[in-house]
């Protein structure tokens, strides 16, 4: 007798708090998908032979034209949602002093960390938003 596993789609992906005068910035989701309007980390999925920090740095000149310096490990998110599961990794990052354009993105915003809870999060983002607030 054979058993069918149900094979659920895994995602592994980096995400970047960006740090800049003690504001953080907030991405917001387009409105298309699962996670539509949601706010999140910018970031993305970590392409074969790329480190973490490679596929930052790769992803954030992707979605936002931006240079930045992967920082301090922040932590590392297991996530399940409905349709997939999502491996998560999130490390401060500084930028260079230029200004972001907004490719991948509804809108966004640089934030305080206490307004972070403000938002409306997608899930995995939360315990990374969480740890900033108390961190900062």
């Amino acid at each position: 007798m054979h058993r069918v596993k149900n094979k659920m789609k895994r995602i592994e992906v980096v995400a970047a708090v960006l740090r800049k005068e003690g504001k953080i910035f907030c991405a917001q989701r387009k409105d298309e998908g699962p996670l539509a309007k949601k706010w999140e980390f910018p970031g993305g999925k970590i392409e074969t032979g790329e480190t973490r920090e490679e596929a930052l740095v790769r992803e954030l000149y992707e979605e936002l034209n931006i240079q930045v310096q992967v920082g301090d490990f922040i932590m590392t998110i297991e996530h399940q949602y409905p349709t997939f599961h999502i491996t998560m990794h999130a490390y401060y990052c500084n930028m260079d002093n230029a200004i972001l354009e907004l490719s991948e993105h509804l809108d966004s915003k640089w934030l305080n960390p206490i307004q972070l809870g403000q938002l409306d999060w997608a899930e995995a983002d939360i315990p990374i938003v969480k740890k900033v607030m108390g961190a900062e």
